[in-house]
């Protein structure tokens, strides 16, 4: 995402004035960008990364979103464990008959998002999750391959 720099009345030739809130002595890091940005830009990629990953995962186990939409997101571990569950619940949904299991993880909305930096590189989420029948905690570890980030644990309560 690009930054937009607003254009005052007053600025002369390129030179921006003293504009209150703004950090002029930052230092830039390898990639040209202000070190002091790269958490703050981290983490909001991560939060988003990992709210959309477990609305997702939400939406597999309802069975109203194909799992391989995750494939680019989910380490094969993670995606493996969870086409698993999502098939132990298709199963015992159509065993049972159960209106209350076939409610679960219908509806679900993540409510919040909680992210921890652990190592460089590598960070710890959680998330709580209401649908129709409960509200529940999802644990997840992202780490950066690629330039993407990837789930290598998903854990779902």
């Amino acid at each position: 995402m690009t930054a937009v720099t607003p254009i005052r009345a007053g600025q002369q030739s390129g030179r921006a004035e003293n504009i209150p809130g703004r950090t002029r002595d930052l230092t830039p890091n390898q990639a040209g960008a202000p070190s002091g940005l790269r958490a703050v830009d981290d983490l909001s990629e991560v939060r988003a990364v990992t709210r959309g990953t477990v609305q997702a995962a939400m939406e597999v186990l309802a069975g109203i979103r194909p799992i391989h939409q995750l494939a680019r997101r989910l380490d094969p571990r993670c995606m493996s464990a969870l086409q698993h569950r999502a098939c132990l619940i298709r199963r015992e949904v159509a065993r049972t008959n159960n209106p209350a299991l076939a409610r679960l993880h219908r509806n679900s909305v993540v409510r919040s998002v909680r992210v921890c930096e652990v190592a460089e590189g590598i960070y710890e989420a959680s998330a709580v999750v209401v649908d129709d029948v409960r509200a529940r905690a999802v644990a997840v570890r992202l780490e950066r391959s690629k330039q993407i980030w990837r789930v290598t644990e998903l854990v779902i309560g």
